[in-house]
Parts: C-alpha cells; sequence; structure tokens
C-alpha cells in the first residue's frame, strides 16, 4: 500500500476561515471537524502548528502551509515508509499514530518530539535506530536527532547498542519509570527553590507563606509519585 498523499486531506484557504471562525467562537475541534467533513485530528493539528487556539488565523495559516509546502527538502530521505506487519490495518494503523501525536502535542510536546516518541511506542520492539526512525518518519537526520535528545533530556527515552554496535532509542518501562523519577527531582527543586524565597522574603510575609505552601504541596506530590512509581515497578516485574 502505497502511502498516503497529503494533498488528498489538504486544507483549502476557505476550510482554515471557517477553522478560525470555530475557534474564535470556542467550538471544540470535533465540532469543527464535524462541520468539514474532517478528521478531528486533522483540525487539531492545523491549529496547533499554527500559532494554537489564541493565535490562529486563516490567512497566516495558509501561507504558511504553502511555504512549507513548496520548500524543498534535500536532506529528507526518498525510499518508501515501512509498511506495519502482516494483519494490521495501515490505514487505521497511521490514523491512530495521528491520534496519539495530537495527545502528546496537546501534553506540551514539539510535534518532531511527539512524532518520534509515538513512533517508539507503536514498533513492537520498543526500539529503532536513528535510520529506522528517518525511514518510518520520513523526515531528515537532523530533525531525528534533535528529537531524541529532547526526549533524552526528558527521560522519556533512553539510548543503548545493539549487537552490531548500532545506537539504539529506547522506551520501556523502566524508562517511564525513569520519566516520574526525573519529575520528582524537578518537584524537588522546585520546592528548594521556594523556600530559599521565604528566607529572602521573611517567614512573616504573605509571599513567604505562598511559598512555603508551593514548598509543602510540591513536596507532598513528589513523595507520591516516588512511592507510586517504586511500588508500580515492583509490580509489573512481578507480572
Amino acid at each position: 500500500m502505497t502511502r498516503r498523499r497529503e494533498t488528498a486531506v489538504r486544507l483549502s484557504q476557505q476550510d482554515r476561515q471557517q477553522i478560525a471562525l470555530g475557534v474564535a467562537e470556542g467550538l471544540a475541534y470535533a465540532e469543527i471537524a464535524r462541520r468539514l467533513a474532517r478528521p478531528t485530528s486533522t483540525i487539531t493539528r492545523e491549529v496547533m502548528r499554527n500559532g494554537g487556539p489564541t493565535a490562529y488565523r486563516a490567512e497566516p495559516a495558509h501561507r504558511a502551509t504553502e511555504q512549507r509546502a513548496h520548500r524543498r527538502r534535500p536532506t529528507a530521505p526518498r525510499g518508501p515508509r515501512p509498511e506495519p506487519p502482516r494483519g494490521r490495518d495501515a490505514g487505521a494503523v497511521r490514523d491512530y499514530e495521528e491520534r496519539f501525536t495530537t495527545f502528546l502535542m496537546q501534553s506540551g510536546l514539539p510535534r518532531m518530539m511527539a512524532r518520534v516518541l509515538t513512533c517508539l511506542y507503536t514498533t513492537d520492539a520498543g526500539s529503532l535506530t536513528a535510520a529506522g526512525l528517518v525511514a518510518r518518519l520520513q523526515v531528515s537526520p537532523a530533525s531525528v536527532s534533535k528529537a531524541v535528545a529532547f526526549l533524552e533530556r526528558q527521560g522519556l527515552v533512553r539510548r543503548d547498542r545493539d549487537e552490531r554496535r548500532r545506537e539504539r532509542y529506547i522506551v520501556d518501562d523502566d524508562v517511564w519509570y525513569q520519566s516520574m523519577m526525573a519529575t520528582v527531582r524537578a518537584n524537588a527543586r522546585l520546592a528548594e527553590t521556594a523556600r530559599q524565597g521565604v528566607e529572602v522574603l521573611g517567614p512573616d510575609s504573605p509571599a513567604a507563606a505562598r511559598l512555603a505552601n508551593i514548598a509543602d504541596f510540591v513536596d507532598f506530590v513528589g513523595e507520591s509519585i516516588s512511592r507510586a512509581a517504586e511500588q508500580g515497578r515492583e509490580i509489573l516485574r512481578k507480572d
């Protein structure tokens, strides 16, 4: 099965005007999609990559899309995208990957980082080389390298080497645990910074009391996350 062409789902300028009106009216993306007979993921992606719900405008979005469509990408791969294993509907797999990517973007990840993470999570092995990610996502090696570096800093991906000494990027249960623990460490730094403010502002001031409450709350949440992460890892390992 060949890769679905972008032109089959490309939005027109009139479509974008309708999207802008819907966003301005506060309509849900699903409702805008229904009116345009488009997938909800198409509307979500269109808005998120062109300023978000507070800054989306039809004309700038259309110009930006046209520029991206005509921009040459000499470093992008030209080979076909690998097909999913037999027994899986390729179209359904792509639709699910789009939904998963959209969810990750709404959670705060940039688009390329979300695409890489989705690709790793939906791969049976849970790992791919840089070349494998390039081939599956049809993007440049530089884009993959930048995305992986970002995800690694967030504790969402780890690196390892296979029997051929190739570097592989991996997501597994332990990576998710490490991501939770990275959140705990970030919370601990926030609590410490807040307590430093208490000393600077004076313990009897309203501002200091506010910072002390932040520190206590973050400490409590961090301890709860740490305990739950440890328990979850132990239970999963027993299974």
